[in-house]
């Protein structure tokens, strides 16, 4: 049928939604009203409104009485005594049967609107307006009741009202789950006046975060929420299939409402005792590990220092730990260099050798390399390590979506991301600290999704005063470079420190491993000294006291 006006002043809520049919019929398209009204011949109160005449055909089939009577809604199981309580009056066809539906809505005691409802296809028209209605049955109960619940439907109110023995209140709001909230707003001094409200919407998706935004109108625990029983969307359904005694049960049952967030310990007990493990990993460092407990998947871990601070070399020690001592697949996305160097760099933990320089690679055959390479990428440990081989990439959506590919694709469990600020440099944003503020929720929204480990690189701001960290500064959280949001997203933030400009060639070797944050044991400070061997080009931790009493000779090397 076509329209022949739109976007008309609907009279049911007042909004310019209204599109009228060639019939004289219309319907309100806005969203939490939906009302239809059928043509003017079927309704006289239909109102602002133009338009034009059309002759109707008679149906072979017309009620006997347009108006309606009392009586049972026996296609609801609903009694004769309720819908009189109520108001509803049943129009039936000349067959005898229920063809129509009348439920009165008041302002105070003056009937202000009439909702039609036909019974074949549950199609609805209003007669009036809504906007100066209490809730569906509002005008049977006084204030300050003991229990009232509260609906989804005009059926389900009445249904409710039998099925607790009609004792206490029950209605209904007026333009279904979307309209909810609105509809509870108009009538909430009469709600609230009772001591306790019972919300017993549908049992679907509508219903329940329906109830639930109702719920939080109300004065904090007044608010109830009742879930029905499995395979009973609501309590209409429960009224045809007889089941008083089940519905009881839900409504004496009803749980007060709690905001998401807020526990009641003591439901929690079982929860609590058998919560998941982290999978968690110790460290390469033994002085780590005392202070962390470990590398856990699930967590972001922030690893800071200086330029030329080592790092690259501490990551590599990680990444090359991760394949070796568990089975887990390993990501990393290295910003800064090209994938062949990121394989090289950690196959040269695996030879004790830096085989990324070509005259120490020179110094091993084609055979140990590959020896290597297969102890490493292949045999148990193939399909298992995955590296980012796109060098340059400015894209940080692509960045992104590659992060996420590797753990859900590629079902990496850990993944070294270095380093932020080459992320940050991806993004167009003029400000840095608003970038890093995106970059570090998007990173820990991706751990909290996929309960993967992630490491992260990150630079360190330039420091103030004589000394910068070249020449080994105590580094702090306020040194990070660029964003709170660093410290506070991340779950552990590891600190490089090295005086590399030091005459002292062991201590211009030495990275000093400090602990800026653990949200899982809340231990900091100084955890681990290592030591640069230029031979081999591994990181080896010692004990301070041990260090003093070394002379060993080790040649400065930036790392």
């Amino acid at each position: 049928m076509a329209f022949i006006q739109h976007n008309a002043k609907c009279p049911s809520c007042g909004k310019n939604h209204l599109s009228v049919n060639a019939d004289g019929s219309s319907k309100c398209f806005y969203a939490t009203c939906g009302t239809f009204h059928p043509a003017p011949q079927q309704e006289s109160n239909v109102s602002n409104i133009t338009q034009p005449a059309v002759e109707r055909k008679v149906k072979p089939m017309q009620p006997k009485n347009s108006e309606g009577s009392y009586a049972a809604l026996t296609d609801r199981r609903i009694s004769e005594d309720t819908a009189k309580k109520y108001g509803v009056k049943v129009v039936h066809g000349a067959d005898g049967k229920p063809i129509e539906h009348h439920y009165p809505y008041y302002n105070g005691h003056e009937l202000a609107a009439t909702k039609t409802r036909k019974v074949e296809n549950k199609d609805f028209y209003l007669k009036g307006s809504f906007e100066e209605t209490a809730l569906f049955g509002e005008q049977l109960f006084n204030k300050g009741g003991k229990y009232i619940t509260i609906t989804e439907g005009e059926c389900d109110a009445m249904a409710a009202y039998e099925l607790m023995g009609s004792k206490w209140a029950a209605v209904s709001i007026k333009r279904g789950a979307a309209g909810a909230e609105r509809d509870i707003k108009d009538s909430l001094e009469f709600l609230e006046s009772f001591e306790n409200i019972i919300i017993c919407f549908d049992k679907d998706k509508s219903g329940t975060e329906a109830a639930k935004k109702v719920a939080r109108l109300f004065q904090p625990s007044k608010a109830k929420i009742m879930t029905l029983p499995n395979g009973f969307k609501d309590a209409n359904d429960m009224l045809v299939a007889n089941k008083h005694k089940d519905f009881m049960e839900a409504w004496w049952s009803a749980k007060t409402y709690t905001p998401s967030g807020v526990i009641n310990v003591s439901e929690e007990k079982k929860k609590f005792f058998n919560r998941p493990v982290k999978d968690s990993i110790p460290y390469p460092w033994e002085g780590l590990n005392k202070k962390l407990y470990g590398l856990r998947q699930g967590e972001l871990v922030t690893l800071t220092g200086g330029t030329g601070l080592g790092k690259s070399s501490v990551t590599r020690e990680l990444e090359h730990h991760l394949i070796k001592n568990t089975t887990d697949n390993v990501g990393v996305i290295a910003l800064e260099e090209d994938w062949r160097r990121t394989i090289d760099g950690i196959l040269s933990i695996e030879a004790n050798a830096r085989l990324y320089i070509d005259q120490e690679r020179e110094k091993f055959s084609e055979e140990e390399l590959d020896k290597f390479f297969d102890l490493l990428y292949d045999g148990d440990n193939k399909n298992r390590v995955w590296v980012h081989a796109h060098f340059g990439t400015n894209d940080i959506d692509e960045i992104f979506t590659k992060l996420r590919f590797m753990i859900i694709a590629c079902g990496c469990k850990w993944v070294v991301v270095d380093h932020l600020h080459m992320l940050v440099s991806a993004v167009s944003e003029g400000d840095e600290r608003r970038a890093i503020d995106n970059i570090m929720t998007r990173l820990r929204s991706i751990v909290e999704e996929t309960g993967a480990g992630v490491v992260l690189v990150s630079h360190l701001r330039r420091a103030n005063g004589d000394k910068g960290h070249e020449n080994g500064i105590e580094v702090s959280l306020s040194h990070l470079r660029g964003s709170q949001s660093i410290a506070q997203l991340s779950d552990c933030v590891i600190a490089l420190e090295r005086n590399q400009q030091s005459d002292d060639i062991n201590e211009s070797n030495t990275t000093r491993v400090r602990v800026l944050k653990s949200r899982y044991t809340g231990d900091v400070g100084m955890a681990t000294h290592l030591l640069y061997d230029r031979e081999t080009g591994r990181l080896q931790e010692f004990e301070k006291e041990s260090y003093e009493e070394e002379d060993a000779d080790f040649s400065a090397l930036e790392l």
